[in-house]
């Protein structure tokens, strides 16, 4: 009985042993673990454990966007509203009357419009300029930037984006009419309101048998349709110049 205890003793010790010297290099035995010696739970049969499981890393630091930067930054809390700007007594009201009248309590659409009128402003050709081509851009850019603040909190919303990309592809069409037209205006726009102008790629198609075969079809094609114009065209001058050259037919003589 007394040797039987010892046993148990050692056994006990050499267990112990193991797990601490798992904690020490940072592992555990799996037969300690299946034992129970690093239970979570503070009792196995009477027992305190030794340790308790080591906590996993989880939780991992979120890396932020970049916050994008409003077009409507640099507008005012203080400046009036756009119906209001004109307006002599609006500007010797009291504080309570003015905040109504101001931006800090405009709605975002009243901001939008006042920015966009100082875009305008930036490039239209007179005081009442409001269908140039360098208008329309100025209004289509404001548009623009306003559809990607939106796409940066919404990433998700698929009318906003393909609205941006008609806007973009419109505003294209006219910076491309305006360089063919007046590169001088066209320089003023971008420099204005900060457009980077970079030209279209170019048009890549890979090489095919089958689109070899195609083309070379079609061109065989053009070239035979080309030939019998040319041949009906030749027979037409052909026949003009014989009756030119040919006499009159002259009438038959009565008998």
């Amino acid at each position: 009985m007394f040797l039987k205890h010892c046993l148990r003793a050692t056994v006990a010790a050499v267990r112990a042993r193991d797990v601490l010297s798992g904690l020490k290099h940072g592992s555990v035995p799996l037969a300690a673990r299946q034992r129970g010696y690093c239970s979570s739970r503070g009792h196995r049969h009477g027992h305190e454990t030794l340790t308790s499981q080591p906590v996993r890393q989880y939780a991992r630091a979120v890396q932020k966007k970049p916050e994008f930067q409003s077009q409507l930054q640099d507008l005012p809390s203080s400046m009036l509203k756009l119906e209001y700007a004109s307006v002599p007594l609006a500007h010797t009201v009291d504080d309570v009357v003015k905040k109504l009248l101001s931006l800090e309590l405009a709605s975002h659409s009243e901001k939008l419009r006042l920015k966009e009128e100082q875009l305008i402003a930036k490039v239209q050709r007179h005081e009442n300029d409001r269908n140039s081509t360098e208008v329309k851009v100025a209004m289509l850019t404001a548009r623009i930037r306003n559809f990607q603040e939106h796409l940066q909190k919404h990433p998700k919303d698929k009318a906003n984006k393909r609205w941006m990309l008609m806007s973009i592809d419109r505003r294209k069409k006219l910076l491309k009419y305006l360089r063919r037209s007046r590169y001088d205006a066209f320089e003023k726009v971008c420099a204005e309101l900060g457009i980077i102008y970079t030209f279209p790629p170019e048009y890549y198609r890979r090489a095919t048998r089958r689109w070899l075969a195609k083309k070379a079809l079609c061109i065989k094609v053009f070239k035979e349709v080309q030939k019998q114009k040319a041949e009906k065209r030749n027979k037409a001058l052909a026949q003009k110049a014989a009756k030119s050259t040919n006499p009159t037919e002259t009438q038959g003589t009565p008998v």
